[in-house]
């Protein structure tokens, strides 16, 4: 939405794509994979992922049918089944789900009902249909379990179930390995974001003093190096709380490294291959990447400084909508939407760096920040607490742009994610800053 004012014919023709987009990733991801693969459970921290397909339908029901639409719920025995917080993904298995063929089914119903009420839903008058808030909802959703479903694809044990091209060949990154980011204030967040969900509102204006933050995400490489130096036997580098998971879980490597036959090997989707030292590294939690951070003498940005560094033209003084500019994202600005199922080698995209040169902050892979997940000022919920506001605190810490793995419907510079610190299984990487000494 380079223009967030659009006509309610632009508007219906964008939410279409979006949940037909959202749709057929939906659909090769449960179909490439036969029914004993959707209904067993692949790890404990993960549901089965004919649970995520039902559960889908269910959301997309609940918001656009009975909420928008006011219409009866069509199967209102299932609900309790697929409320999140009511079923802790490691009991899902147990509860009588809906078949392969059932949830299917359920998940077409709703969706050819859903079309219809979007094809006569009025863009005003309340807030939740405002601009098709409540559409783009739904289409954020199910690309969130999407890719909630691509991670437990990973985590499948057997043979590769999904393919797609590696990202193209690119000339190696050779500059600088940091960028000055002047101090001094910037717009944080959003307010007229059509799509923006609530934990990216209100707009506000933070001051923050000048800082380097690294040019390229982190490497395996460059993480290789952590490792071999026995940055995972040394307490120094480790908060109290990194220091005893690492212990207590037997952190060594990113996981799904190994060491065999003097080099260092990954399994990505059901291939085992060399880990490729030019690409970001992925699969590490927050106590990994800030014990790199402050193995390298640096720190991990705060949240607010990874999103100046990605939003704020310093020649103007404004927060873009991306590093880019305000245009959508397009494959030459970006890795995103399962395009590749790996990130693209660090440097890539030159045409989505930021106005000061700052590469791939958007894409690739979730970068851990130092911040705490926490409300901004003037938050208000909406259109349910669930979403964002019990996750509030200091037990999730914030990541923020995108991942191979992340369609564009939800990412933009304002888009905030969330994990728990010990939480690796996620596409997550991060990149390193430092402040500028004297100030």
């Amino acid at each position: 939405m380079t223009d967030p004012v659009l006509d309610a014919e632009t508007l219906r023709e964008r939410a279409v794509a979006s949940l037909v987009v959202a749709r057929d990733r939906t659909t090769l991801l449960t179909s490439c994979v036969e029914d004993p693969d959707l209904t067993a459970q692949h790890s404990p921290l993960m549901s089965p992922l004919v649970w995520d397909l039902a559960h889908i339908g269910n959301q997309e029901e609940q918001w656009l049918l009975r909420a928008v639409a006011g219409q009866e719920a069509i199967r209102p025995e299932i609900d309790s089944l697929y409320d999140a917080f009511e079923h802790p993904r490691a009991e899902r298995p147990s509860l009588p789900l809906l078949s392969p063929r059932e949830a299917r089914r359920y998940a077409s119903d709703v969706r050819g009902r859903a079309l219809d009420v979007l094809e006569r839903t009025a863009f005003d008058g309340t807030r939740l249909t405002e601009a098709g808030f409540a559409f783009g909802m739904i289409a954020q959703h199910e690309q969130q379990h999407d890719e909630t479903m691509l991670i437990t694809h990973q985590l499948r044990k057997g043979p590769a179930a999904l393919t797609a091209p590696d990202p193209e060949p690119v000339t190696p990154y050779t500059g600088p390995a940091e960028i000055l980011v002047p101090g001094g204030p910037f717009t944080m967040g959003t307010s007229d974001e059509p799509w923006a969900l609530d934990n990216e509102r209100p707009a506000h204006r933070r001051e923050v003093a000048p800082f380097w933050i690294d040019a390229t995400p982190v490497t395996n490489g460059a993480y290789q190096a952590f490792v071999e130096d026995g940055g995972y036997d040394d307490p120094r580098w480790w908060t109290p709380e990194g220091w005893a998971h690492v212990r207590r879980a037997r952190l060594t490597a990113p996981l799904y490294w190994r060491r065999e036959g003097g080099q260092w090997l990954r399994r990505r989707f059901g291939v085992t291959e060399p880990v490729p030292p030019d690409e970001p590294v992925l699969h590490v939690c927050w106590y990994e990447a800030d014990a790199y951070a402050r193995w390298a003498g640096r720190r991990l940005p705060t949240e607010t400084e990874w999103e100046k560094a990605a939003r704020q033209d310093p020649a103007t003084g404004r927060s873009r909508r991306y590093p880019w500019g305000d245009a959508d994202p397009a494959p030459e600005h970006a890795n995103l939407g399962q395009r590749h199922l790996r990130p693209a080698p660090a440097g890539s995209y030159p045409e989505g760096a930021s106005p000061l040169g700052v590469r791939q902050l958007i894409g690739d892979v979730w970068e851990w920040t130092a911040s705490d997940f926490l409300p901004y000022p003037g938050f208000r919920v909406f259109p349910y607490k669930e979403y964002s506001e019990v996750f509030f605190g200091p037990e999730y810490k914030v990541l923020r742009g995108g991942s191979f793995a992340v369609d564009a419907v939800a990412c933009r510079g304002t888009f905030r994610n969330w994990d728990l610190p010990i939480r690796r299984q996620i596409f997550s990487g991060f990149r390193t800053a430092r402040s500028v000494v004297g100030v």
